[in-house]
């Protein structure tokens, strides 16, 4: 019931995902910083989750946690499941009971899976995309690729959520967006990226971080900051 895009760039990791149901974002993608990122889908299995990256932290690779998560789960022909791991190695399952169209591709350093799909050109176009829209800054690479898949048609039940996660160097996300209920998920979620970039991913870069526990605290210099980093995009 959904498609899902998992990238690398630069050593962050991200997700974008899509569906014709309610709140994807609460259940089908996990992302964590400088260990991975997988996503579950078709008949959600929310410990592929948790308990892949727990296998991700323990070092595993992208071919040892999709082993190691289906072969212990009995439902695991109804469920579809795509990782990457820190190194960039990739692995998925597609269970034979998923519902058509349903299957996974993957390039360097991206992952596609689907399920209930308009046809194999959802994730085709999409990866065309991703691979066209180098240029972009990486939120914006994945949710252009995620529009060009749903133009090649989507869900082919149609549009209800979407989401955006993405995790750099920190323990929290960079951004982490979600859109639970609308008539055009992914045109929402371009919307909420490009409000993101008015204030709050700049004031993000003065908050404490692994490299400095206490970030800058001088809310003069924090403005002024965030005042210049704005009037920079808006020159790009």
């Amino acid at each position: 019931m959904t498609w899902s895009l998992i990238a690398r760039d630069k050593g962050r990791f991200g997700i974008a995902v899509a569906t014709r149901a309610f709140a994807v974002g609460a259940l089908c993608p996990y992302v964590e910083s400088g260990v991975g990122a997988l996503a579950t889908q078709a008949l959600v299995n929310p410990f592929y989750g948790v308990e892949g990256l727990a296998l991700l932290r323990e070092g595993r690779t992208a071919a040892e946690v999709v082993e190691r998560l289906t072969t212990a789960d009995a439902g695991r022909e109804h469920r579809q499941l795509h990782v990457i791991d820190a190194a960039g190695r990739i692995a998925a399952h597609t269970g034979k009971d998923c519902i058509a169209w349903c299957g996974d591709l993957r390039g360097e350093d991206f992952s596609l899976a689907g399920n209930m799909l308009a046809g194999a050109r959802v994730l085709s176009e999409t990866a065309a995309a991703w691979r066209a829209k180098a240029a972009l800054p990486f939120p914006r690479r994945l949710i252009a690729a995620m529009r060009a898949g749903e133009a090649a048609g989507g869900d082919k039940r149609g549009r209800q959520s979407a989401a955006l996660r993405i995790c750099g160097e920190e323990a929290w996300p960079d951004l982490d967006l979600r859109v639970d209920d609308h008539a055009d998920p992914l045109a929402e979620l371009e919307r909420l990226e490009a409000m993101s970039r008015e204030r709050f991913v700049h004031f993000a870069r003065y908050l404490p971080s692994r490299r400095d526990r206490v970030g800058v605290t001088d809310r003069a210099v924090i403005d002024a900051g965030i005042a210049a980093a704005v009037a920079a995009e808006t020159d790009r």
